[in-house]
């Protein structure tokens, strides 16, 4: 058993400005996805330009956002905040869903595609390999700041976390799973997957279901959010019910039939 530590949940202060650590993962995350998308966008054949990256990027970081924010809201706390609407700009008290923010991204790649006439899937299979990076570190800010943690087991590697309602019992570091299945282990087949030119939607196909395969999973070690508990027979969480349209959607892309010249 390990006992974490209490982190800071601020990095750095400045004056009256306080940077998190998960405001710095988000941070760090669109960073290597700039880097890396400049570099593959040096390969034409992804379909891509430089300067059609930077573009882009300003506008998913304002999809991710909001998409993200209006996901746990709707998902996660919407009676709380039918009652105090007043709190769903304050970002800064926490709560953000990936799948919202699968949402919010999808709706802004689908508007930036129509703009420069380009197919949506050319510019999902472009992007999707440069989100492992920033998966990894939103889990590890998770994991820094002590929340999300998993349910209560016995196995060594068990961690007693400092926040109170985690009752002080040894539970799974799941925000450690997640940052290995969805940072590295989905980052290096995407990686790897995408190095060469596949069939349109075949790399997006892959990173939809084998993050959704990854979630699910993970989440039989990770607490249910204290307001939900289990949405569906008792025994699937929130993230559970919606990982498996993403695994449907994205098999099915690594499936369907691609015409050969797409």
């Amino acid at each position: 058993m390990i006992v974490l530590p209490e982190f800071d949940p601020v990095a750095w202060r400045i004056g009256p400005l306080a940077l998190r650590w998960y405001g710095l993962a988000y941070a760090a995350g669109f960073a290597a996805a700039w880097f890396w998308g400049r570099a593959r966008a040096r390969q034409a054949w992804r379909g891509m330009s430089a300067p059609q990256l930077d573009d882009l990027l300003t506008w998913l970081i304002l999809g991710l956002v909001l998409g993200g924010r209006l996901g746990y809201v709707l998902f996660y706390n919407l009676p709380y905040y039918w009652e105090h609407p007043e709190d769903i700009i304050k970002v800064w008290h926490g709560g953000m869903a990936f799948h919202g923010g699968v949402v919010g991204v999808a709706l802004v790649m689908w508007l930036f595609a129509r703009r420069h006439a380009l197919s949506l899937f050319t510019v999902a299979d472009f992007l999707v390999p440069l989100v492992p990076p920033g998966l990894f570190l939103g889990r590890l800010a998770n994991f820094v700041n002590g929340e999300l943690w998993g349910r209560a087991t016995d196995v060594p590697w068990a961690m007693v976390f400092p926040h109170p309602a985690s009752g002080g019992l040894p539970r799974h570091p799941s925000q450690l799973y997640e940052a290995g299945l969805e940072g590295l282990v989905l980052g290096g087949l995407l990686w790897w997957y995408s190095r060469v030119s596949r069939p349109r939607g075949r790399v997006t196909g892959l990173f939809l279901a084998g993050y959704g395969v990854a979630r699910f999973l993970v989440e039989f070690t990770r607490q249910p959010d204290a307001q939900l508990g289990f949405v569906a027979f008792d025994w699937l969480s929130m993230g559970q019910v919606l990982s498996l349209p993403m695994v449907l959607f994205g098999g099915w892309l690594l499936l369907r039939r691609v015409p050969e010249d797409h």
